[in-house]
């Protein structure tokens, strides 16, 4: 089978994946998400172990959890938790706390770790570049994927097809710029960080992304085509960013692909780079926008 071939289907098979898990249920996109985030987070913890940094994966991972699933618990989705959960296990509100604490007390714990630990064989960085490595990962991974909660969720409840416009627009983005890039490809947009980025790329992405954010008004009747708009170019923009941004990471470390998930599609990092320049802005955009 060739490496084009492999790509296909299993990127075909990750996508049927990803939208049933967004289709068939709040749980199910809960889930799914809640373990792509932390898969994501353990490949930034890999990365920066190639470094030599040496960040506390386990520690971070279960605060990555309990981030997400305090960011759900603002949302509608706490009314769904305690309609089909035990009161045992329902309570978000005690599981915010929870996480609210945990977050607080974070640095002290992680600090009293690499004192625990000090001093580390092979390891020329200060201990406090460590617990600044394991801070790095919940700020630029777990808490912007965390965020989709907020766009998943709207005032009647959990609602699939906002997360459907989300990722045809990031597919979009993909799709044009690789599309404009090899038929058009001239000017390096990023050489020192993704040689193969053109400003030629750019354009087609932002130009098809545009066209899938006007014809998302069959998706999403409901919004105005304004917001659909400026929806489509804040992808548009700030996707290729993200991507760049985990070029560099790679690049620093001296790595191909964050992870291997699928043969032919490097981790997951790698597949949703995007969505952690994206989700922010977005969540910012929604506040403002009520």
């Amino acid at each position: 089978m060739s490496n084009l071939s492999q790509r296909l289907i299993f990127g075909l098979l990750g996508a049927a994946v990803l939208l049933g898990s967004v289709w068939y249920s709040a749980w199910t996109f809960a889930l799914f998400f809640a373990v792509v985030q932390v898969k994501m987070l353990l490949e930034f913890y890999r990365m920066m172990r190639q470094a030599g940094y040496k960040p506390a994966a386990v520690l971070g991972s279960s605060i990555s959890v309990l981030l997400f699933a305090s960011v759900a618990a603002l949302t509608e989705f706490r009314h769904l938790a305690n309609d089909t959960l035990p009161a045992t296990v329902s309570d978000l509100q005690q599981l915010r706390l929870l996480a609210v604490g945990l977050i607080v007390l974070l640095p002290v714990i992680l600090i009293l770790r690499e004192m625990y630990a000090w001093p580390r064989a092979n390891q020329p960085f200060s201990p406090f570049a460590n617990v600044g490595v394991a801070l790095l990962g919940l700020l630029y991974v777990s808490l912007p994927m965390s965020l989709l909660s907020l766009l998943a969720f709207s005032g009647s409840g959990y609602d699939y097809r906002r997360v459907f416009a989300l990722l045809f627009l990031v597919w979009s983005s993909d799709i044009g710029a690789y599309a404009a890039g090899k038929t058009l490809g001239k000017h390096k947009l990023a050489p020192k960080i993704s040689p193969g980025k053109t400003w030629e790329g750019a354009v087609g992405g932002v130009l098809l992304t545009l066209l899938v954010g006007y014809l998302l008004g069959y998706l999403l009747p409901e919004l105005s085509l304004t917001y659909r708009l400026i929806v489509a170019g804040t992808v548009a923009v700030f996707g290729p960013l993200g991507d760049l941004a985990e070029s560099m990471l790679k690049r620093s470390v001296g790595v191909k692909d964050s992870g291997r998930v699928m043969p032919g599609h490097g981790g997951l990092l790698d597949r949703f780079d995007a969505f952690l320049f994206i989700l922010p802005v977005l969540a910012v955009l929604q506040l403002l926008w009520g």
